[in-house]
């Protein structure tokens, strides 16, 4: 019945009000609390903008607005439409050869075996300098990848035990805390300021990084598989290969596509201390205040970035045991209707 608690006595009212009062007091609390952090992450805001002189910089907004006309010319269609200017981007492209290279894609046609093994960038050149920015990143995720998967495993507690295992957790998180820049600094004495040191500092970061995904995943494992094993007198070898790796070998290779797509990245920003590729192109454009022409990198960083990123989560889909397997022609008609089916969901 209303009004009354389990044992049938009629709800006291001043046990009610008393009730009510201290929820009220508590959402009180929880306000005054919340007001609090407010203010705290507010005035640290503050002080971090004031700390890179945010309210006294003085901005130089007509210098500032000038550059982005610059980004983004714009001409007269028909003599009275105005649009940007996509021929001044194209010209810079096919001229730089930023994104593709014509005369090595013709000598790839008429002597493919020549060309692949002739040295220099082989299949990379067709790509043009976009070509080096990628040998950079898949280069550098694959010479990475081998102390990578031996750290990661011997730094999981369930193939090393603690506290040796922290030997190989420690070393991958001592390569984490130098960035990738950083690294490509270190290995200039050693290579130059060429795109060898930058690759050396991709497959170095590499194995920071990825060392790091291959431990947390192995420590998710189900114990059932591996148990299992042991009852057969499996020896420790076996249980590590079959039982563990087994179970992870899908997300490992996953992983190691994600990580290949922030090379790229890694090695477009290395370029641009000298490294060589689309980022070495950008910042001569920049210095140059050729915004125009920098903007056409832009272009083209983000075409190789989103091609490479589509390219990983094609296969990383076709990975997943549910997925259906594609051909290429279905691949590629079937894009406007997976596009609908993603935005409708």
């Amino acid at each position: 019945m209303s009004g009354e608690t389990p044992s049938g006595r009629a709800d006291d009212p001043s046990d009610v009000a008393g009730r009510l009062e201290r929820i009220r007091q508590a959402r009180r609390v929880r306000a005054i609390g919340a007001t609090a952090v407010v203010l705290v992450v507010g005035f640290l805001f503050v002080q971090a903008l004031n700390a890179v002189d945010f309210f006294t910089e003085r901005y130089q907004w007509g210098f500032f607005v000038e550059s982005l006309r610059d980004f983004f010319p714009v001409r007269l269609y028909g003599g009275w439409f105005p649009f940007l200017d996509v021929q001044q981007y194209w010209a810079f492209i096919a001229e730089r050869n930023l994104i593709f290279d014509p005369a090595s894609f013709q000598a790839l046609v008429t002597d493919p075996i020549g060309f692949v093994f002739g040295g220099g960038l082989g299949i990379f050149s067709v790509f043009g300098e976009a070509g080096i920015t990628l040998a950079i990143g898949f280069a550098g995720t694959i010479l990475g990848f081998p102390l990578a998967l031996l750290f990661g495993v011997l730094g999981s507690e369930r193939v090393t035990p603690f506290p040796f295992n922290f030997l190989f957790r420690s070393t991958m998180s001592g390569i984490r805390s130098i960035p990738a820049l950083v690294w490509a600094l270190i290995y200039i004495p050693l290579v130059g300021l060429t795109p060898l040191a930058a690759l050396l500092a991709v497959g170095t970061d590499t194995i920071g990084n990825l060392g790091r995904l291959f431990t947390d995943e192995l420590e998710e494992i189900e114990d059932g598989p591996i148990e299992a094993m042991q009852t057969t007198g499996a020896s420790r070898p076996q249980v590590i290969v079959f039982g563990m790796l087994s179970q992870v070998r899908t997300s490992f290779i996953a992983w190691t596509l994600y990580i290949l797509e922030i090379n790229v990245r890694v090695a477009v920003s290395l370029g641009i201390i000298g490294a060589g590729g689309l980022g070495e192109i950008l910042d001569i454009q920049q210095g140059l205040f050729q915004f125009t022409n920098a903007m056409a990198t832009l272009l083209c960083i983000f075409v190789l970035i989103i091609s490479v990123e589509l390219f990983s989560q094609r296969i990383r889909s076709r990975l997943r045991s549910d997925d259906e397997t594609m051909g290429l022609r279905e691949l590629i008609l079937g894009l406007p209707q997976r596009i609908v089916e993603s935005l409708a969901r």
